[in-house]
């Protein structure tokens, strides 16, 4: 575990997934500790360097998200929870915060026929993980902010 690092890290097996959960400070700092984290579940599996690097991009988008507004009077905590299942892979990554409640899902996609100039600020980084992953999916439950994507790989 890396500075800053504040959680467990643990893999096990169960009904034939694999899974993996890092829980640590949400600061924008520990994005180079959660990308490793990522990285190594996927080098595991074996996944090509293109769909690691299209699941870098959403990891990152949706960890800075948390780190940087899900706790705007202090600081909290951020899980990071990835399991794969199936051949090829079914990979989930669900983020955890029990910050402001907030769904990126609720806000409309914005209109990339407008030049960026005339387009409101925001909301592009979550258009292009929607664009990137095959489901996402946002729930609170208990006071947590739930956001869990998907992706085939192959």
């Amino acid at each position: 575990m890396g500075p800053g690092s504040t959680g467990s890290r643990f893999a096990s097996k169960y009904r034939g997934k694999t899974m993996r959960e890092l829980t640590l400070e949400a600061k924008v700092g520990n994005l180079k500790q959660v990308l490793a984290f990522v990285d190594e579940f996927l080098e595991q599996l074996g996944c090509s360097l293109q769909y690691q690097m299209r699941l870098d991009v959403v990891v990152e988008e949706l960890y800075v998200n948390i780190a940087s507004y899900a706790y705007p009077e202090s600081s909290g905590k951020a899980t990071i929870r990835i399991d794969a299942e199936g051949q090829p892979p079914v990979v989930s990554i669900t983020l955890i915060d029990n910050g402001v409640p907030y769904d990126p899902l609720a806000k409309p996609d914005p209109d990339i026929t407008l030049a960026a100039h005339e387009r409101q600020i925001g909301g592009l980084g979550i258009f292009m993980s929607k664009k990137i992953m095959d489901h996402m999916r946002y729930s609170r439950r208990e006071g947590k902010n739930i956001l869990t994507v998907t992706k085939k790989l192959g």
